[in-house]
């Protein structure tokens, strides 16, 4: 075990290149079991959730190499189980996205609740919902579920919930499926997209990729391939909150401009801008006055999450950070998990003047000196709000759990030591 110690107030600068999606990586790596042929992916994320994805991999009887840093190289030639294991898929939520292409490849799948972060329910129904209207059988004894489907065949879907993760497996499960899928409200993130663009490399027929309505023609087999990760849009927004908070002119190189649009948006209505250059790098200037900008009829403004083109849930943690250094007050309403917003309380501890109205709405007053305490990384993305916020801070914070932090984001500490920051890494 290990934890943060971070001494705050001090002014960074310099530049920073955010490492491939993690929410693009664990797909694709679930994707590479629908050949045996080997993949290449490029661009990895050397984070614990990686780590782990691929101890699963290996345990299903797969093999995988690092060809260097960020390059990984998987064969899945010789799948000896249908069976997940159990100690592995509790440290990770993304072990559920081994359902689909096992279910695919093997004709069943039997795998245990997955775990992950503790930020609310987060139903499968979707997941098996699609497995069932392409032919699969679910079954739940009590301790695991049971997936059998010898002969899936495509089927016109329509998705209660845009499901990422339910999404990207549905795709996976009806790739090799017989005959024609459309599928109806479905998850359209930049990582979706992704998974996609590797999975046609390997030889599947998907049309409408970037849409909620994809059509997916079922192949006979797939090949191998190689992929490079999309840059972590979400790591990018991480760091825009960090240098408007700390008053710092940052520099993010690689970064995917395309995906910013929504995000530069909120990050404008607490009054935070960002100068995107031509060499796909993001500049954020330092001294910015922070401001939140009111609404018609000077109306407290509300920032909220829905599914993508909006505002992504990954940053809500962030942007409230943000916040309680702006001046005025904003309302946030996190509709997708109901246990997102609890992390305030750490906040509050450090002197933010925030309110939490529900399990899904807090209330920020800006702007407020924030002071070091003692804190603990209840998700990835609290985790790295807790650690922006212990840099805007006067004074010495100590973080624990930070594997929380390392699940999501590569090599942190030496990224923000690279830019001045007073960090150390030390044992727990």
């Amino acid at each position: 075990m290990e934890k943060f110690v971070i001494e705050g107030g001090h002014r960074l600068s310099g530049s920073v290149r955010p490492a491939g999606s993690k929410n693009e990586a664990l797909p694709c790596l679930a994707a590479t079991l629908l050949t045996d042929e080997r993949i290449t992916l490029r661009n990895m994320p050397r984070i614990r959730d990686v780590e782990v994805m691929v101890e699963v991999l290996q345990a299903l009887g797969g093999e995988a190499q690092w060809l260097d840093d960020h390059t990984l190289s998987v064969c899945n030639a010789n799948i000896t189980t249908t069976e997940l294991p159990v100690e592995l898929c509790a440290r990770v939520r993304a072990s559920i996205l081994f359902a689909g292409p096992v279910l695919s490849r093997m004709g069943k799948v039997q795998l245990p609740p997955p775990g992950g972060d503790v930020i609310g329910r987060r139903r499968l129904d979707t997941h098996f919902f699609g497995f069932t209207s392409l032919g699969a059988d679910v079954q739940w004894d009590g301790h695991r579920y049971t997936v059998v489907g010898k002969d899936l065949r495509g089927n016109d879907i329509f998705l209660d919930e845009a499901s990422v993760t339910g999404t990207e497996n549905i795709i996976m499960a009806a790739v090799l499926s017989k005959g024609t899928t459309v599928l109806r409200n479905a998850a359209c993130e930049p990582h979706v997209q992704g998974l996609c663009n590797l999975l046609v490399a390997m030889g599947a027929r998907i049309e409408g990729i970037g849409t909620n309505v994809l059509t997916i023609h079922g192949a006979k087999s797939l090949w191998g391939a190689e992929h490079t990760i999309g840059t972590d849009y979400l790591e990018v927004g991480s760091f825009i909150g960090l240098a408007a908070v700390t008053g710092s002119a940052i520099t993010i190189l690689n970064a995917p401009v395309q995906h910013m649009r929504m995000i530069e948006m909120v990050f404008n209505r607490l009054g935070v801008t960002f100068e995107t250059r031509p060499d796909s790098s993001i500049f954020v200037p330092a001294d910015q006055a922070m401001e939140v900008r009111y609404d018609f009829h000077n109306e407290i403004p509300k920032i909220d999450d829905a599914p993508w083109p909006h505002f992504p849930t990954d940053l809500m943690s962030i942007v409230i950070t943000v916040a309680t250094q702006a001046k005025g007050t904003v309302l946030f309403f996190e509709k997708m998990f109901e246990g997102r917003m609890f992390f305030v309380d750490y906040l509050i501890s450090m002197g933010a003047r925030i309110i939490l109205c529900d399990p899904h709405r807090v209330v920020v007053v800006g702007a407020a000196q924030l002071y070091g305490a003692t804190l603990e990384s209840p998700d990835v993305r609290a985790g790295m709000a807790m650690l922006i916020a212990s840099l805007a801070a006067q004074g010495t914070s100590t973080i624990y759990n930070i594997r929380q932090i390392d699940r999501g984001y590569e090599r942190i500490d030496e990224k923000l030591r690279a830019l001045g920051a007073h960090i150390q890494r030390l044992p727990a």
